[in-house]
């Protein structure tokens, strides 16, 4: 039988777990975002505006010192540009940094970290229109 303090202590540990989940301990997969119907997944409403980290790999950027990039759950060696919000693919995360972006390797794993965003948005330097995306990034290898 647990006694006061112990039930306590359970509870408070209980309680925490979602926010453990939410600050994004463990890197989430871009694909973790959606459902099968493409529809925002209840991970992906749930982190929005917190700062979560996901693992995959930069795209070319779309020009020269930018601070924008396309993350994909696979390597691509182009970027995959989209027009408008309805052929927006699930497999890709719109990613805007702090700083100018140092061009990773197309196929080299990176991690990043940033605010999630969901909602179109029109980029107005690029157009690049973007469903979901992470904002105030860092990335790393």
């Amino acid at each position: 039988m647990m006694n006061r303090r112990q039930t306590l202590a359970l509870a408070t540990g209980l309680l925490a777990a979602p926010s453990v989940l939410r600050a994004g301990t463990a890197p989430i997969r871009i694909r973790d975002l959606y459902n099968k119907d493409r529809t925002m997944s209840d991970l992906a409403l749930s982190l929005v505006d917190t700062r979560t980290t996901f693992e995959g790999f930069m795209a070319p950027p779309l020009k020269a010192d930018s601070r924008f990039f396309v993350m994909t759950k696979m390597p691509m060696s182009v970027c995959p540009f989209c027009e408008t919000s309805a052929e927006w693919p699930d497999n890709i995360l719109a990613v805007y940094t702090k700083r100018i972006v140092d061009v990773v390797p197309f196929n080299v794993g990176i991690e990043t970290r940033g605010v999630l965003e969901i909602g179109e948005y029109r980029d107005p330097d690029t157009g690049f229109v973007s469903m979901v995306r992470l904002a105030d990034a860092t990335y790393g290898r």
